[in-house]
């Protein structure tokens, strides 16, 4: 799977975004360990806290069918749909992510227009607090 393929499946997710009060409908495309793809898109609330981000709507996704290794993401979205700039995942996504991914080797394409950049999840959170810090 290529890191073009994965944006183009996070671009087909965004189309089912929920989005009428931010008006910016977000679409994720989670890539298993084994090679299965799950998408995920924003789903807001009037009651604002209880929206989901579409990494989240993806991870929960997978982790409902059994998958607990993800090796990469792609995440596009933007105003009104306009994707000309990267969306990067927010902070708790990000920590979320954390829960389930190698902070090093899991890498997140933040996806645009002409492409998408790339970083692993500890470029994006550095010096995070997962699993490992917690069990004895």
């Amino acid at each position: 799977m290529t890191g073009a393929e994965l944006v183009a499946y996070a671009r087909e997710a965004m189309l089912n975004a929920y989005a009428p009060y931010s008006h910016h409908p977000v679409g994720a495309a989670l890539l298993s360990a084994t090679g299965d793809i799950y998408l995920g898109c924003n789903v807001e609330n009037a009651a604002y806290g209880c929206t989901c981000c579409a990494e989240r709507t993806a991870l929960f996704k997978a982790i409902s069918e059994g998958e607990r290794e993800f090796s990469a993401i792609a995440i596009v979205g933007g105003i009104d749909g306009n994707t000309e700039k990267p969306c990067a995942p927010c902070g708790v996504c990000r920590q979320v992510l954390r829960e389930f991914c190698d902070p090093d080797a899991f890498l997140i394409l933040l996806g645009y227009d002409d492409g998408y950049d790339e970083y692993t999840l500890s470029e994006l959170l550095p010096e995070s607090f997962g699993p490992d810090n917690v069990r004895r």
